[in-house]
């Protein structure tokens, strides 16, 4: 018999770490929910949106939007570039969550993009802001946050945190993203 999820509290969920992984275990977590009826949503950070990646094609086929609110990795465009693409992407995330529409939401390397070091990045993806939504989202939701170097004060306000950390990568041998693992 299955489980009613209406009087569940929403959980937040934080996965970390240099090693790869992260995305996979939110995108597990993701069809988890579909199976169990959640409505999902995702949004992902970093990845742009002139790109295709694998999950978001198989999500589209169960019904599930992924949407890519950045412009790529920080090296290749401008800090003006990358700022206006977290201004306008972090109100769409927050809004998501705060409308208590979905059940889960994935916050797919948000991490990365509020522990960008390069340029100013507080006053267009505010931390107090974020810590704000993990405390005041509606009681049902349940948010993962991904990506590297998350802020301790993400940390200490997730209820469960995961470190992925690399033992061994073939990218050390010299073998490239490979089609349908990496995207």
């Amino acid at each position: 018999m299955g489980r009613s999820r209406e009087n569940q509290r929403g959980l937040t969920l934080v996965y970390t770490g240099a090693g790869k992984g992260k995305t996979t275990s939110a995108l597990g977590l993701a069809l988890r929910g579909i199976g169990r009826g959640f409505n999902v949503k995702i949004f992902q950070f970093i990845k742009s949106p002139e790109r295709s990646y694998g999950e978001q094609i198989a999500l589209e086929k169960l019904g599930v939007e992924m949407v890519q609110l950045g412009i790529g990795f920080t090296w290749t465009k401008t800090p003006e570039e990358h700022r206006e693409a977290l201004r306008t992407g972090w109100p769409r995330a927050k809004e998501a969550v705060m409308s208590g529409e979905y059940d889960l939401v994935i916050l797919d390397e948000l991490n990365n993009a509020l522990a960008i070091s390069s340029f100013p990045v507080d006053d267009v993806l505010p931390l107090a802001e974020v810590l704000d939504l993990i405390q005041n989202r509606p009681k049902h939701v349940h948010l993962v946050i991904t990506g590297r170097s998350a802020k301790d004060e993400v940390k200490a306000a997730a209820d469960l945190v995961s470190v992925v950390e690399a033992e061994k990568h073939y990218y050390n041998e010299g073998i490239p993203a490979v089609y349908g693992i990496e995207f």
